[in-house]
């Protein structure tokens, strides 16, 4: 999903291997309240971040879909992750992309910086929401990105979604609407 006008560009990243996952509907819908706030938006979602290799600072080599993920964060005024939360921390999948970023280390804004990042976790229990959280939120600030004041953490074990694709809980729309918001408030900011 890519929206062309000229608002900032805000990347989608996350998901897992299946199809039409929590984390990625999530996604996919605070991607829907960025473009609605008037940001253009693109996804990676976890089709896209199992095709990547794992990656191997030793051998960064060239591959066409990590060039296309480095430079659509490149140029990104802001970014959302959303993770699975598994044995209390973010999925190996999200991780490798994340760390696939090493690749921006000696741009003039290297990884996040200068960018606002929405961090969205949902795990079956709130421990494991809390410390995948955590997890991603410090990630976020060592690749020197400013994660929003508030990261939504949805916890799967209640249903998230209802038969239409809607948030059962208003509370979790609440949370996930408010974390594309801010992203997309300081993405002007900065942008501006």
């Amino acid at each position: 999903m890519l929206s062309k006008d000229g608002g900032p560009l805000i990347v989608g990243i996350g998901g897992t291997v299946r199809a039409g996952s929590t984390s990625e509907r999530a996604l996919v819908k605070a991607l829907a309240v960025a473009q609605a706030a008037g940001a253009r938006t693109e996804l990676f979602g976890g089709e896209f971040m199992a095709a990547l290799p794992i990656y191997n600072p030793q051998e960064p080599g060239e591959h066409a879909g990590r060039d296309l993920f480095l430079e659509a964060v490149r140029t990104a005024d802001g970014v959302i992750v959303a993770t699975p939360g598994y044995h209390g921390s973010l999925s190996g999948l999200v991780k490798n992309a994340l760390d696939s970023l090493e690749g921006l280390r000696d741009d003039p804004r290297p990884y996040f910086d200068g960018r606002a990042v929405g961090c969205i976790v949902a795990a079956t229990g709130w421990q494991a929401c809390g410390s995948a959280l955590a997890a991603l939120r410090s990630i976020v600030h060592a690749m020197r990105g400013w994660p929003t004041p508030l990261g939504a953490t949805l916890n799967t074990a209640m249903g998230l979604f209802d038969t239409g694709g809607d948030f059962t809980d208003r509370r979790d729309a609440w949370q996930v609407e408010t974390v594309a918001r801010q992203v997309v408030a300081f993405a002007k900011v900065w942008r501006g």
